[in-house]
């Protein structure tokens, strides 16, 4: 095998269509564009115009809205710890925060803190110190052994 000898499989590469290139080629005179009319001509911008009747977009109510001062927590279950501290990649001993878990690869960004949810099991006696938590996963956490510390306003969820 040499380098001028290598191409592409049969088929595998089409040429472009030259449009308006004479009435002989098959897409000359208007180029595939049918006849007239706003789509034949070039800056079209039609996107969610419905011929002068009301669009969708208007003619349904606005609901709701964006609360700028929402929380974004990063979510983590219980039972992920566990899977880290399985692998090694946290140690149980020491206590358990969100710089601890980023360091350990758990989650990507700590955002505006960690939230821990009871999904999957917890078997090592750990010391969390999260921003909130769910109270099923408080009592998982404190069944196997362990404490969770919560900010005075997160303790009332």
């Amino acid at each position: 095998m040499k380098l001028n000898d290598i191409k592409d499989n049969e088929g595998a590469t089409k040429n472009r269509k030259r449009l308006g290139r004479g009435i002989g080629s098959g897409s000359g005179k208007t180029g595939g564009r049918g006849v007239k009319g706003q789509k034949a001509r070039s800056g079209v911008a039609i996107n969610g115009f419905e011929g002068g009747q009301m669009p969708i977009y208007r003619r349904l109510p606005k609901r709701g809205f964006n609360n700028i001062f929402s929380s974004d927590f990063v979510i983590v279950s219980v039972g992920r710890i566990q899977t880290a501290i399985d692998a090694k990649k946290l140690d149980a001993g020491q206590t358990i925060d969100a710089a601890a878990l980023k360091a350990a690869g758990v989650i990507r960004q700590v955002r505006d803190g960690v939230r821990i949810l009871a999904d999957g099991e917890l078997t090592a006696k750990v010391t969390i110190e999260a921003a909130g938590a769910s109270r099923a996963a408080v009592e998982k956490i404190e069944k196997a052994g362990g404490s969770i510390k919560l900010p005075a306003v997160a303790e009332a969820e």
